[in-house]
């Protein structure tokens, strides 16, 4: 016997359209739309598919028009990651370059765990004309096309080279998106012509559907052992990670460090788990963290690392944990992360552990020494007059140094505010002296660090955030990657703010050439000289000026008098307003104190130049301090 079902006639990416625009996720009994708007760059291959389609139901589905193909996954990716991973964006474009330029955002969205929807379109199903424009010819493979780039860095990935293959490959898309393991870019490569084509399709394919986002709680054993770990720890050290923030755990998190008097450190992702003044709250940690929390690594007999991947800038490429006997202890919902460093597991939800960790170790009363306490609340206090010494600025009317730039914007900002980075000298000092107010002011992209993510997440946070102020910190060789869409903001009145900070060249790179013999090669904005080296005057670049060409308002800011003045303007500003400062030039310091901890970037072992030989010596002193944690 057949069992009849109803149908609707439309075409695969009229249906997708509508079926995305009941996806719904649920976590803690609140209920979110999953997909909240597209993004798309229109050409031959989704034009006439997905173009017509989101025409045929704007009414269902909100769209914003991008300007690059990879800063609208940026956008994505920041709306997801201010919306706790429970609700984000699609991204469409056409063929070709269109579709390629989705790599680079697509792997920082998997590197991230960080979910978004990728709808490239693709070459023909059928084959009418073989090769299409801006076709990849493969002579070993004919079902090859320039998507495929896309399969290693997506989480999922399909091909729909059937009307009805939508129908699991849709599902299995949501499935992965609200995984909080498993998220990242999900791609549903949507051939030109299969995306025209209509199909009956039954009627419950577009029933509203709601995926329930899990809190999985801790197994007994290891939460038993996960006890006896913390009770037995004389100098336990906390090292919260983005999977704080994915899981909504600061509350969590602040009750327990209360609790055990435990300290708590934060990686680049977990900054911000705890306000910079709560008491258990000692800084970031490795490379670019502090003075206070790089010597309670080294001194920890136990890490606890809650929601974190343990990244080589957190363990300093395995040099920071030098105490002879240090334990790991991870929480993670994520097996393949909870096993790192060959530590006890603790698989489960951050806020689920952190809760049964507090209330397992409150029927023991457990709680660190006074004396330890003690110890990590005088370094985190000295730390901070380290931190005010470097916002300080004496001279209010000369030209700013970098930390005097963050030191202007520290002062300005409450708890509202939302600043957001990705590369640069700029990562490093903020880690080190950022005063995080609120769980999700601090937005730092780093896992993998691209340049030009600033403005389009800064666009993806305003619209998760219309009423907060949203702050885009961009450097001149970032800004320089990827300026277009603040054309998008301007056209959609998002008033997102951008602190534009002009040093004439990439003075990370820069500081990190020198010190590895690489004499700042290449690493500056400058005039070639007369021996080919970039080591001339300045560029007489105007960026102010670019931004200004784009339809955004500039206030040019020449001292930290003018800085303080036009960061207060910017900030009640109601329209995209940009504040731009030149700071020093990139072969000078920034301002903030050194590293603290080392970090592995290999030498010439072989090498005439002295300060490449100088570099080397000091390279092997630190490999010899590496260890493997077994």
């Amino acid at each position: 016997m057949t069992v009849q079902t109803s149908t609707t006639r439309l075409t695969v990416a009229q249906a997708l359209v509508r079926f995305l625009s009941v996806q719904y996720t649920e976590r803690d009994g609140t209920r979110q739309r999953l997909i909240g708007a597209t993004w798309g760059i229109f050409g031959h291959g989704n034009v006439a598919g997905l173009g017509q389609a989101l025409v045929e139901y704007a009414d269902d589905m909100p769209y914003h028009q991008g300007r690059n193909e990879q800063s609208m996954v940026h956008a994505a990716v920041g709306y997801a990651r201010h919306s706790n991973r429970l609700s984000t964006h699609a991204v469409t474009t056409s063929i070709g370059p269109g579709a390629t330029n989705l790599v680079t955002g697509a792997a920082l969205a998997t590197i991230n765990h960080i979910p978004v929807l990728l709808l490239p379109g693709d070459t023909f199903a059928t084959r009418p004309a073989d090769p299409v424009l801006q076709q990849l010819e493969v002579t070993y493979a004919g079902d090859v096309s320039v998507n495929d780039c896309l399969r290693p860095v997506s989480k999922y990935f399909d091909r729909i080279t059937r009307p009805e293959a939508l129908i699991p490959a849709a599902l299995q898309a949501m499935r992965v998106l609200t995984d909080p393991v498993e998220t990242g870019a999900v791609t549903l490569a949507l051939p030109q012509d299969v995306q025209a084509e209509a199909y009956d399709w039954p009627d419950e394919f577009f029933a509203e559907r709601t995926w329930v986002v899990r809190r999985p709680g801790a197994d007994p054993t290891e939460l038993a052992e996960a006890v006896n770990a913390i009770r037995a720890a004389e100098r336990p050290l906390l090292i919260a990670g983005g999977g704080v923030h994915h899981s909504r755990a600061e509350e969590a998190l602040a009750e327990f460090a209360a609790a055990t008097g435990i300290p708590v450190a934060s990686t680049q992702a977990g900054k911000g788990s705890l306000r910079y003044d709560h008491p258990q709250d000692v800084g970031g940690v490795g490379h670019t963290g502090t003075a206070t929390a790089d010597e309670l690594a080294r001194l920890a007999d136990l890490v606890i690392g809650v929601g974190t991947r343990y990244t080589d800038f957190t363990t300093a490429s395995g040099t920071l944990f030098e105490h002879p006997g240090v334990r790991f202890l991870n929480l993670n919902i994520a097996p393949y992360d909870g096993h790192k460093l060959a530590g006890m597991p603790l698989v489960a939800d951050a806020r689920s552990g952190l809760q049964e960790l507090t209330q397992s170790l409150g029927m023991h009363e457990h709680r660190v020494t006074d004396g330890y306490v003690r110890e990590y609340a005088e370094d985190k206090e000295r730390w901070e007059q380290r931190v005010d010494a470097c916002y300080e600025a004496e001279e209010p009317d000369v030209r700013p140094t970098q930390s005097q730039v963050l030191g202007a914007l520290d002062a300005l900002a409450d708890e509202s505010d939302v600043i957001i980075n990705a590369a640069g000298s700029l990562p490093g000092d903020l880690h080190k002296l950022w005063r995080a107010r609120s769980y999700d002011q601090y937005h730092l992209e780093y896992g993998y660090s691209c340049m030009g993510y600033e403005i389009p997440a800064a666009i993806g946070v305003k619209l998760a955030a219309p009423h907060r102020p949203v702050w885009a910190l961009v450097g001149d060789g970032t800004y320089l990657m990827m300026p277009t869409e603040i054309v998008t903001a301007v056209q959609e009145g998002i008033a997102i703010k951008i602190l534009l900070i002009q040093n004439h060249g990439y003075a990370s790179i820069g500081g990190l050439s020198e010190s590895v013999g690489g004499e700042r090669f290449g690493t500056a904005y400058r005039f070639q000289a007369q021996d080919g080296t970039y080591t001339g005057a300045p560029l007489p670049v105007d960026l102010a000026a670019n931004v200004a060409s784009l339809g955004m308002r500039v206030l040019r800011a020449k001292t930290v008098r003018g800085l303080r003045a036009a960061l207060a303007e910017a900030r009640a500003a109601d329209t995209p307003t940009c504040v731009y400062v030149e700071t020093e030039t990139a072969d000078t310091v920034s301002g903030p104190p050194p590293a603290q901890a080392w970090w592995d970037v290999p030498v010439a072992e072989t090498a005439t130049r002295p300060s490449a030989v100088k570099a080397r010596e000091l390279y092997e002193r630190h490999v010899s301090t590496r260890r493997r944690h077994l």
